[in-house]
């Protein structure tokens, strides 16, 4: 195993001791010798991983001292709720509520998107449009579809109507949530609690709108945002379900391995 490859996997299990409340904010992390020992490696490279660690957001290096534990739930910024997103998988009712807040962020960018784009100019060739929805049918009607490449997919597409729309703060909003929920595979799979189909009936019905030119009436609008407001609370039960069942594997394996012993 190359030492880039220890550095990763020991930062990654120090950042899911923090996001656990294993190590509080403001205490010092293991120092770099006690880190050393306890993962069997030198020290520079034990070094290298507090460093990693503090790239995360995690701790930050105070002189004399060593590493601090930052208070990543206060003072995080979006890049430090990307890691502890995905280190909070293992818990579930931790990582449940920071999803139901990345699903409801998402949601109201999306949705002002596609209404702000439906009453612009809309600057975006609708040829390059259709081609990526094209793509997305295509990756829907694999035997196995592909959700991962399917919702990069669907980021594309609003990165696209946001840049037209001259929104470069939710831009950048929306490719870290995209980053947040592609590194998740249950996130990914929740996305998907209804059909791939559907993901693509979507729009194409949002670019046979925006070809007509004569945009939605207010009760086509609230059919929409009733709908998009169902979809993901589907989306987030769907993400519940994923891991209590998970959780509920891990215990039944726990018992199983228990009984072995």
């Amino acid at each position: 195993m190359g030492s880039q490859t220890v550095v990763a996997d020991v930062a990654d299990e120090l950042a899911r001791r923090v996001a656990a409340g294993e190590y509080q904010p403001g205490d010092l992390m293991p120092s770099v010798r006690q880190v050393a020992e306890e993962f069997d490696m030198n020290r520079a490279t034990a070094q290298l991983t507090l460093g990693r660690l503090e790239s995360y957001g995690f701790v930050e290096a105070r002189r004399g001292k060593g590493f601090t534990i930052r208070d990543v739930r206060e003072a995080g910024g979006i890049d430090v709720y990307r890691h502890l997103f995905r280190f909070s998988i293992p818990m579930p009712d931790t990582a449940i509520e920071m999803f139901r807040d990345i699903v409801e962020v998402e949601r109201g960018i999306v949705m002002d998107a596609l209404l702000a784009y439906t009453d612009s100019a809309q600057d975006i060739d609708p040829a390059e449009l259709k081609a990526d929805i094209d793509k997305l049918e295509a990756l829907a009607r694999l035997e196995v579809p592909d959700f991962r490449q399917i919702l990069a997919i669907e980021v594309v597409l609003v990165r696209k109507l946001l840049t037209a729309l001259g929104l470069s703060m939710q831009r950048a909003v929306l490719n870290s949530i995209g980053e947040m929920v592609l590194e998740v595979p249950e996130a990914i799979e929740a996305y998907f609690a209804g059909a791939a189909d559907l993901h693509v009936l979507v729009w194409r019905a949002l670019v046979a709108v925006w070809d007509s030119g004569s945009g939605p009436s207010d009760a086509q609008l609230a059919l929409f945002e009733d709908l998009f407001g169902m979809y993901h609370q589907k989306v987030t039960a769907r993400f519940e379900e994923l891991l209590d069942s998970a959780d509920a594997a891990d215990d039944h394996a726990d018992v199983a391995h228990a009984a072995m012993a």
